[in-house]
């Protein structure tokens, strides 16, 4: 039985015989699809994220660092790509993490990887594809963002690029969010704690995000996406990849609207390709990167990931059909 079914039986019962709306009407389709998203995604959402704390407990961020550090290059730049999945949403972010490895002298190639990682891939993302499409996406997402992260990280080390960063006197912090002290109280409190400040941070995201979709569930026609997007059209994952580069969301915020493309018969490569676009490429992260790189260098960054994307959302479009 769907573990969600007690979920969709309140959706009915609030939208259909509390509101008394007719299930026939667009109004009460689009309201039940954003009532039960909703309540599913909050609940995935403090179950995953919960986990996540615990284990993020256990990896103070120095540590990482000093591993990243000594691991050969394939290794390193693996395990810095891992390090990103579980990353996302610190309150001190990727990018202050990234100057920091930097500044820290982690091999360039293995800092882009964690860079491409960790907004690309993280917990929230994982929590609504998983409840949205099931573990075969989602596995399929993790699996494809850590490609595009790891190969990114190698090509760039093979392309010694180091004369492209700026080396400046930044001092990171470090990251609290690693340093839970021993005890399993304490670090389920850090967990309850940062659990709490995640939900308050993504949740606007998250009703705009599941708004906006359930009025493309209810709303777009469903041949108009399809006709500019669709499954036979070439040109779609590149221009999906391209449009998404200057939106600035979290996943929270794009992955229902992932939901409600993929309904309206928009490819899942195609709308997984925007999705990572939006995620992993915007103008707000290239702005911050610009205190320590060239622009050729972001430019560059930019391209290789542009490129994984667009092979990546090709590829689903062909496996998944």
């Amino acid at each position: 039985m769907n573990l969600f079914y007690p979920v969709n039986l309140f959706a009915d019962w609030l939208v259909y015989r509390f509101f008394d709306l007719s299930p026939e009407t667009v109004f009460a389709g689009a309201l039940h699809f954003f009532v039960y998203d909703t309540i599913k995604i909050f609940i995935l959402l403090v179950v995953i994220i919960f986990s996540v704390s615990i284990i993020r407990s256990f990896l103070p961020p120095e540590r990482v660092r000093d591993v990243l550090v000594r691991k050969g290059r394939f290794i390193g730049t693996a395990f810095a790509a891992l390090f990103g999945i579980v990353t996302p949403f610190c309150t001190c972010s990727a990018v202050p993490l990234f100057l920091g490895f930097i500044e820290a002298g982690v091999p360039l190639g293995t800092t882009f990887a964690f860079l491409v990682s960790s907004p690309m891939i993280n917990e929230v993302a994982l929590v609504m594809l998983l409840g949205l499409f099931g573990p075969r996406i989602a596995l399929i997402y993790v699996a494809s963002g850590l490609v595009i992260a790891i190969a990114s990280g190698m090509l760039i080390s093979a392309l010694r690029l180091e004369h492209l960063v700026k080396r400046l006197n930044i001092s990171v912090a470090a990251c609290a969010c690693g340093e839970a002290p021993p005890p399993w109280k304490d670090r389920l409190r850090y967990a309850r704690e940062y659990t709490t400040g995640i939900i308050r941070s993504v949740w606007p995201y998250v009703l705009v995000g599941i708004g906006l979709g359930a009025w493309i569930h209810g709303y777009v026609p469903a041949d108009f996406l399809a006709k500019y997007a669709g499954r036979n059209t070439w040109y779609a994952v590149p221009l999906a990849t391209l449009i998404g580069i200057p939106l600035y969301s979290n996943a929270a915020g794009v992955i229902p609207l992932v939901s409600a493309l993929t309904e309206k018969g928009v490819a899942m490569g195609t709308t997984l390709a925007f999705m990572m676009a939006v995620t992993g490429l915007s103008l707000p992260e290239f702005m911050i990167l610009k205190r320590v790189m060239k622009t050729k260098l972001i430019l560059i960054f930019a391209s290789i990931v542009g490129v994984g994307i667009v092979f990546t959302g090709y590829l689903f479009n062909l496996v998944l059909k």
